[in-house]
């Protein structure tokens, strides 16, 4: 194959345009940091964590014994009894464990109901760090707390734990991966609960809802990006790299190399850790590998985009490291992003491979080579929103430009449980009110300024379901959809207009006409106005001059 004979012209092109082409990076990122003094909790069966802190010698330990003794051997037992001599063990039954790299909280039950285990065995307010050696571990995350070991009985996770914490003593800075901007977030407004997309995709636990607000734990985050991935909104936006900055990579590194190699390359996202061990010079010339710390730190607004830019395919190594979640994501994440590529008559793409697919990547590219090339999108900075909606903007733009490479469809795609669609509304119940619009996160819901009026973008809506959890006349539904046309999905739709209602007094314009005929509906038959049903037609300057005129004409009409 001709892919097979270009091998070093395309592996040169590569080097080359790798080279000169670098992801932007802020010089002096935010940080935290840990500060530890070595105090090592060892947790599982006494024998077991007593052999175990015996190889911490250099460490302040503590044993805590949750489990039978794993072997009645005698030799075994003789080795025990003669190992960590000086560490104290300790019986009662664990409550709870949270915390982080020298922040550890060690909750036991006791003779006085619920004790912090370290302020007991050593006089702190916390360990620096945990060894867990019980069978099941004690924190359930997919991904650990910095500082918290999980070997179980695995000898080979036991020597390298054993062989890291003595040189986890000290301070020690990790980046804060994740910026939140709160005014942009869809989770929670006016105390009525929206999206809840990144609470829901978190393998650290490190998102909670804190006083209705979305928080991240920068000790616990290892930037896993996911929830910047779900975020619909850009709310969420990872650091390292910025959207922007991985975008303005990916666009560079793609046209560079079709111009220097005079063929569309394959991108080809991995973590810079477990997969990028299995990125040698044996790859592909004609694969462009871009590292990310986890590989949901890219999402499908950089995939559509990077075929935009020309890229002929997407491919996402995925590894045993991956957490589950992180998995499960982008299996949900591909599976739209295909079926957004099969209704525009566009090839599948983008695929999620294993390190073993590495091996044998040339008749699938052979075959990828076959597809019909796509001409490189040029961003249209005027057409991309604020930085509320750049991420929104971005994916559109992509995918208006495959459309438009392809069938040019403009066909609405209905799916469920997506973040793209449009609000209807009963406009005979809808009296105008504006609580939608009042909670609107990204202004996809706007008024008619001057004229009683309600106004919907659909390209700016996430489906949050705020404007539908605001309105009291509950005439608000959500349709979660992705429209190929481009003209309507960004037009100001009017979904209702009806014209101000005049005060019976002095002209002014002070309602709408649905609103005060919905007020005379409810209230105009109660007893405190049945004889003033007239007030309700009037502004409320108006209408305290009239119960005031009504007080003089008549002083002992309010006794009777």
């Amino acid at each position: 194959m001709s892919i097979i004979k270009n091998q070093p012209m395309l592996k040169q092109a590569r080097q080359q345009v790798m080279a000169n082409t670098q992801i932007l990076q802020n010089l002096i990122p935010p940080t935290v940091s840990y500060t530890t003094q070595g105090h090592v909790l060892v947790i599982g069966p006494e024998d077991l964590a007593r052999l175990a802190a015996d190889k911490l010698s250099t460490m302040s330990c503590v044993i805590l014994a949750n489990e039978a003794i794993s072997s009645q051997d005698e030799a075994h037992l003789e080795m025990v009894i003669n190992a960590a001599s000086q560490v104290e063990s300790y019986y009662n039954k664990l409550v709870s464990i949270k915390g982080f790299l020298g922040q550890f909280q060690v909750k036991v039950e006791s003779d006085n109901g619920v004790s912090d285990l370290s302020v007991v065995a050593i006089r702190q307010a916390h360990f620096d760090i945990v060894l867990d050696l019980s069978h099941c571990p004690c924190i359930n995350l997919e991904m650990l707390p910095p500082g918290y070991f999980y070997v179980g009985q695995n000898q080979a996770l036991l020597a390298d734990a054993l062989e890291q914490i003595p040189d986890l003593v000290g301070e020690f800075d990790k980046p804060r991966y994740v910026k939140v901007n709160p005014d942009i977030c869809a989770h929670n407004k006016h105390g009525l609960n929206g999206c809840n997309r990144c609470l829901n995709f978190c393998p650290a636990d490190a998102i909670s809802s804190v006083a209705q607000k979305i928080e991240i734990d920068p000790y616990l985050c290892h930037g896993a990006g996911s929830c910047t991935n779900a975020c619909p909104t850009g709310a969420l936006s990872y650091d390292l790299p910025t959207p922007k900055s991985l975008h303005s990579y990916l666009e560079k590194l793609v046209s560079r190399y079709r111009l220097q190699a005079q063929t569309a390359p394959v991108v080809l996202f991995h973590d810079n850790e477990a997969g990028a061990q299995f990125i040698t010079d044996e790859l592909s010339g004609d694969v462009l590998p871009v590292a990310m710390e986890e590989i949901t730190v890219a999402s499908i607004d950089h995939w559509m985009a990077a075929l935009a830019y020309g890229a002929r395919e997407i491919l996402i190594l995925n590894t045993e490291l991956t957490a589950p979640t992180l998995t499960q994501m982008l299996k949900g994440e591909l599976a739209l992003a295909n079926r957004i590529l099969d209704e525009m008559g566009q090839p599948q793409r983008i695929r999620l491979i294993r390190p073993e697919d590495l091996l044998d990547l040339y008749p699938s590219l052979a075959v990828s080579l076959t597809w019909p090339v796509i001409m490189p999108m040029v961003a249209n900075p005027a057409a991309i929103a604020p930085a509320s909606l750049a991420k929104r903007s971005l994916l559109f733009q992509a995918i208006d430009h495959l459309n438009s490479q392809a069938a040019g469809v403009d066909s609405v795609l209905t799916l469920a449980n997506i973040p793209y669609g449009v609000v209807s509304i009963n406009s005979d119940k809808c009296t105008l009110c504006m609580s939608c619009v009042a909670t609107c996160p990204t202004q996809a819901l706007k008024d008619g300024g001057d004229t009683p009026a309600l106004k919907f973008t659909e390209q700016d809506c996430v489906q949050c379901g705020l404007c539908e959890a605001a309105c009291p006349e509950k005439v608000i539904s959500l349709v979660a959809q992705i429209n190929f046309n481009q003209q309507q999905r960004q037009q100001v739709q009017l979904l209702k207009q009806e014209p101000p209602f005049e005060c019976i007094r002095c002209g002014s314009e002070f309602a709408t006409q649905s609103m005060v005929h919905k007020m005379i509906e409810m209230v105009g038959a109660h007893s405190a106005f049945s004889a003033n049903i007239e007030r309700l037609k009037m502004c409320g300057d108006c209408r305290v001059k009239d119960m005031f005129e009504d007080i003089l004409d008549d002083p002992e009409k309010q006794l009777r």
